[in-house]
């Protein structure tokens, strides 16, 4: 036998007891026998880089080392989910989606897994890329770390597509963590928190023979990808489990709410006896196509819905309150716990939001007090237990001036919190906007992290974000922690960001109530900061989707002189304030004022490709046919309920030939 055929050989069989053991659960062979054909396949690799594959099973062991993680953008949207939490939520939510397709909705209950969210993608039946969730845009490049998990396979088996992205989630097995922890604390080093955090770490460790030896898992429940093979959701569970992936067999497709709550009161009772924690069940229309029908609202799909199960509680007792001040000046009152395990974690500290909450629950220092974790992650008070109250206890009183620079606090007519007027002067403050600066989302720029910003406003070289464009080099080698090398990366990410698109600047410059949606919206309407600056709150009201409020926000952070200042000087160091030419050779205002409705499967252009254009040449995409529609685009397929309603509202029909021919 030729030494290339015996190492194939060696793959095959070891990929398929890799999948037996870590996937399937059913081993066929010793686990000494197996270390000793790995070693074998080791050394013959080792010996003959010739014959190298980027699959081989070898590579589980890992022993490449990631500096840095590379960004990559996400082909397909990573999106967040809405949340349920009662039998009316999810009516409600079955209702609005009934009113939206036609015919008969089945869906597909899953279990909602609590790990790190991963996006794997596949070509030619290898796996080529895994990034992370991030900020749904955009993630990290950790195809290394990823890799050494047994239970992703590195090639695929079947009648699999050319090219997909799966999702899923890295969980840590709670055998494994308990493991993990005694190893620790048999160290003397102090245990991991909980699962999910320390899955997600996982993935950042720069060595991956460091992550190879953390037994961590993952479970896949999500195909994106033109020209998939099969039309449902469960179909496609089914096919990701016949191609290699471990697929959780708990899904079951269910046909009303009522056939959905038997299932979530089954896992509410049962989901202790998992392997893995989950915190509630994902609901998805099954139907690929009505799916396409519903599409996304700006943060979540209309199709799926996440339950929540009910949160855990404990007792404890809140020992101070103390007050912290955000980059727009906010005060939030933060209650310092002693520390209570919930939901496996420690809890010390507890939001308590603002004054008014404080009042309504009557929340004071030394109180007994009620704690759960909101949706399973942010600790939030609830409730007190005024039988164990002390009888000498004071109400509180909310504190008067700002806790960093003690400047007298302000509380706007129909504001819930109170602010900090000295935002220049005002160290959070300054810190915080400079952070919001940088951050991934915004300028993203590499080598600078929050507790840099800090440490260069507190050493009096920036005032504000414009001030990172004069740093110099010699300026940062005498601060603490600051190397020759990282000198050098922060200068350069600094330069670097200087072709971040506009969009992301605007975001960046951190206009109160200017998220990234809105700043897309209106970087896409004015194209150029100039027209932004120069419009009045009846100009701005008038682009889709913006109120009064961001509206009057937008046109007070322009007033300020100083605020113009800053923008001049981003202009002068070269960054992007306006449209990228490419962008705009694809935009036109043809459409503008124009409300189009799409339904239905169409030939030659896809349904998210026909949004776009629709958007491009300033159209809106609605979901639903109302009387502010002009236009429902028909593709085959489209249910008749949308034709009648379109044909009642005087509606014009169009095919996609006629859409492309209005452009």
């Amino acid at each position: 036998m030729s030494i290339e055929k015996k190492i194939q050989e060696l793959r095959e069989e070891l990929r398929r007891h890799n999948h037996n053991y870590y996937v399937l659960d059913k081993p066929e062979i010793e686990d000494y026998v197996f270390d000793q054909k790995l070693k074998e396949l080791q050394q013959l690799e080792a010996e003959h880089p010739e014959f190298y594959d980027a699959s081989s099973p070898t590579l589980r062991v890992g022993g490449e080392v990631t500096k840095n993680f590379e960004t990559v953008r996400h082909e397909y949207r990573m999106y967040s989910l809405d949340n349920s939490y009662s039998r009316e939520d999810l009516e409600d939510w079955e209702k609005r989606i009934k009113k939206m397709v036609e015919g008969k909705v089945e869906y597909v209950c899953e279990l909602k897994y609590d790990g790190a969210s991963i996006s794997l993608t596949y070509e030619d039946g290898k796996l080529v890329r895994a990034v992370t969730r991030g900020d749904g845009f955009q993630g990290d490049d950790v195809t290394n770390n990823v890799k050494t998990i047994r239970s992703i396979p590195l090639r695929l088996k079947g009648d699999y597509p050319a090219k997909f992205d799966i999702r899923g989630e890295i969980i840590l097995p709670l055998v494994g963590f308990a493991e993990m922890n005694a190893a620790r604390v048999e160290a003397g080093e102090e245990p991991y928190s909980n699962p999910r955090n320390t899955a997600s770490g996982s993935l950042k460790l720069q060595d991956s023979a460091e992550v190879a030896k953390r037994p961590l898992d993952c479970l896949l429940y999500s195909i994106k990808g033109e020209n998939l093979n099969f039309k449902t959701q469960f179909e496609g569970l089914e096919k990701a489990r016949s191609w290699g992936f471990k697929v959780p067999e708990v899904a079951q497709v269910t046909a009303s709410t009522e056939e959905t709550l038997k299932f979530l009161e089954h896992w509410d009772e049962h989901r202790h006896d998992l392997p893995y924690e989950t915190d509630g069940v994902v609901i998805k229309v099954n139907d690929l196509q009505q799916q396409e029908e519903l599409g996304y609202t700006a943060k979540a799909p209309r199709w799926a819905m996440a339950y929540k199960f009910k949160t855990e509680q404990a007792e404890t007792v809140l020992e101070k309150i103390t007050y912290q001040v955000g980059r727009t000046g906010a005060i939030t009152p933060v209650a310092n716990l002693t520390p209570v395990q919930l939901a496996g974690t420690i809890v010390k500290r507890a939001s308590l939001h603002n004054a008014d909450q404080i009042e309504k629950l009557d929340i004071r220092e030394g109180d007994s007090v009620f704690v759960e974790k909101g949706g399973e992650i942010i600790p939030k008070i609830v409730g007190v237990d005024f039988e164990k109250r002390n009888p000498k206890s004071e109400p509180t009183q909310y504190i008067t001036n700002c806790p960093e620079c003690d400047t007298p606090l302000v509380r706007e007519e129909g504001e819930a919190q109170h602010y900090c007027p000295n935002d220049m002067g005002c160290p959070p403050q300054i810190i915080g906007r400079i952070q919001h600066f940088i951050s991934r989302k915004a300028m993203d720029i590499e080598g600078l992290g929050g507790e840099t910003v800090a440490l260069l406003v507190n050493a009096g070289l920036i005032q504000n974000y414009a001030d990172l464009y004069e740093l110099k080099k010699e300026q940062l080698l005498p601060l603490e922690r600051m190397a020759e090398k990282s000198a050098d990366n922060l200068i350069k990410g600094i330069e670097a960001s200087k072709a971040v698109p506009f969009e992301r600047v605007l975001f960046a410059l951190g206009i109160r109530y200017v998220g990234e949606t809105v700043a897309r919206k209106l970087a896409k309407e004015f194209r150029a900061i100039d027209a932004l600056a120069e419009a009045d709150a009846q100009r701005l009201t008038a682009v889709d989707e913006i109120g009064d409020r961001i509206a009057e926000s937008v046109v007070g952070f322009f007033a300020e002189e100083r605020n113009r200042e800053l923008i001049s000087r981003l202009k002068d160091y070269g960054l992007q304030l306006e449209l990228d030419a490419s962008v705009l050779e694809n935009q036109t205002d043809k459409l503008k004022g124009q409300t189009f409705v799409i339904s239905g499967v169409f030939e030659k252009i896809s349904r998210s490709d026909l949004k776009k254009r629709i958007e491009d040449n300033g159209g809106k995409a609605a979901g639903s046919i109302s009387a502010k529609t002009n236009y429902l685009v028909a593709g085959e397929n489209m249910g008749p309920s949308k034709r009648e309603k379109a044909e009642k509202l005087g509606i014009s029909i169009i095919s996609e030939d006629d859409f492309l021919g209005m452009l």
